[in-house]
């Protein structure tokens, strides 16, 4: 083999692993209990460390919480959300969704629900599943994004990009994720709980572990919309 042809072959294999890697990430709602080794998710945060930044500013910061710290954090902001209280976001959340974003909220919606035999319209079981995530689905361990309030949404975009690599890091050693703008609505429990300084702004959660395959939660996945609904290509 000569050495353009190596270099498209190791071109093809490396686009490859990450085609499959994005195909096969989803999020995952139903978690088993045991953790990740700590080497693990060493390895995870190395990867995500990577993230570009604007201006290289790298303003993402992480809290993980595992084991007895992780229970603390989950009754307290699980409480929080169960009694109606919070919903202080940092960043202002969608005014409202329209158009395809509507409808690929409300395909996305419904495909859990009827995967886990919730009927339409039953807003009870709708606000009970919903509450799930302050159980962090029942994951070991949750990871809270936060940033500097100076960089405002500069920040929270670099911040954004930093988790899409956790996760994609994350599938690539075995581990299920879910990012969690729910945990996002209680910055200010969140700031309380973890002693925070009132300039650090909560993005969001993620929680991960190994996911529950067996779990019927997690066995459907969403759409992607194509490539030509997305993109506009102007050449003249």
């Amino acid at each position: 083999m000569d050495a353009a042809a190596k270099t498209r072959y190791a071109t093809e294999e490396r686009i490859g692993v990450l085609e499959e890697l994005l195909r096969e990430r989803y999020s995952v709602r139903a978690f088993l209990p045991q953790p990740v080794p700590s080497e693990t998710i060493e390895r995870v945060l190395v990867a995500a460390q990577r993230t570009a930044s604007w201006c290289n500013s790298q303003p993402w910061q992480v809290l993980i919480a595992s084991g007895e710290a992780k229970e603390k954090f989950r009754k307290a902001i699980y409480a929080e959300a169960a009694s109606g209280a919070g919903d202080d976001h940092d960043f202002t959340p969608p005014r409202e969704y329209l158009g395809p974003y509507l409808e690929r909220r409300r395909e996305s919606g419904f495909q859990l629900y009827n995967t886990l035999g919730i009927a339409r319209g039953d807003k009870m079981a709708y606000a009970k599943q919903a509450l799930e995530n302050y159980n962090f689905f029942g994951a070991p361990h949750v990871a809270v994004i936060h940033t500097d309030e100076p960089l405002g949404i500069y920040g929270a975009i670099d911040c954004g990009a930093y988790v899409g690599n956790f996760m994609l890091a994350a599938q690539a050693l075995g581990l299920g994720t879910i990012p969690q703008a729910a945990l996002a609505r209680h910055s200010g429990l969140i700031r309380r709980h973890f002693k925070l300084g009132d300039d650090r702004k909560v993005v969001c959660g993620i929680s991960f572990g190994f996911a529950d395959n067996a779990h019927k939660v997690n066995s459907y996945r969403t759409s992607r919309a194509s490539v030509a609904d997305t993109v506009t290509f102007i050449d003249k």
